[in-house]
């Protein structure tokens, strides 16, 4: 695997969460950048993203357009444009899926008895707005059986780095009073918001009692994960995007 990345034992499909080590990409972008929306140059994109299709033993490597939606696409074939959704399930053999993430969420689905994969971009968005739900009923109708997915979620922002306003925390509250267990006030009172928690809490909901975190803050470890976050505190302009993908054996 590329120096950096990492797997988890839950998963039996060949996996990868990659961060920013082992690429070609320079400066702000250093150096595996994976995101086809970023300003990097293309072709650096190009040639980090053949790195990561090999070292899965991918024939193709599919990305979204991720729009913080519950939109989830089946895909048979690799789509020639990247696709505006922000779940990916298949059954094909040598497709690697794929979500992008600085900050948000990536989860990672496998059904191995049914020979089902998945993968999301749960930002608080998209995870309040249902994409979690969206991708297993999207496996599911292509095979898989709720209580045989196993899903890991990648690196992401941890709660102490997620500060909010109260604005933010209205938005939860008024959907589920329940919400409030997801937010601590930490810094000057200010509300930190715990993404992790809350995309477990919802893959559980959705019947997925196999499922963790594998506790890498996104934020908080510069060295080896790009942070949106982070960058506009530090008044970077632009960011790149890790990638965590899987493949079915």
């Amino acid at each position: 695997m590329i120096e950096g990345s990492k797997t988890h034992p839950l998963l039996k499909s060949t996996h990868g969460f990659f961060g920013r080590k082992g690429g070609v990409s320079q400066g702000v972008y250093e150096s595996l950048n994976a995101g086809q929306r970023s300003d990097d140059k293309p072709e650096n994109i190009v040639k980090n993203r053949h790195l990561i299709a090999d070292a899965l033993g991918a024939d193709h490597l599919v990305s979204l357009s991720q729009i913080h939606s519950d939109r989830v696409e089946i895909i048979t074939e690799a789509p020639n444009e990247p696709l505006e959704a922000d779940g990916l399930v298949t059954t094909v053999k040598g497709l690697a899926i794929s979500a992008l993430s600085a900050d948000c969420g990536p989860i990672l689905f496998e059904d191995v008895k049914n020979g089902v994969i998945g993968a999301c971009h749960a930002g608080w968005r998209g995870a309040l707005g249902g994409i979690i739900e969206s991708t297993v009923a999207a496996m599911c109708e292509t095979g898989a059986d709720t209580t045989k997915i196993r899903a890991v979620l990648g690196p992401c922002i941890s709660q102490p780095n997620y500060e909010v306003g109260e604005t933010f925390k209205s938005e939860f509250i008024e959907i589920d009073d329940g919400y409030s267990q997801f937010f601590i006030n930490m810094d000057k009172n200010s509300p930190h918001f715990d993404l992790p928690a809350f995309i477990l809490s919802r893959l559980k909901a959705s019947g997925i009692e196999h499922c963790t975190w594998t506790g890498d803050c996104t934020y908080a470890d510069k060295e080896t994960y790009f942070s949106y976050r982070r960058n506009t505190h530090e008044n970077l302009s632009g960011y790149g995007r890790n990638i965590s993908a899987i493949i079915r054996n």
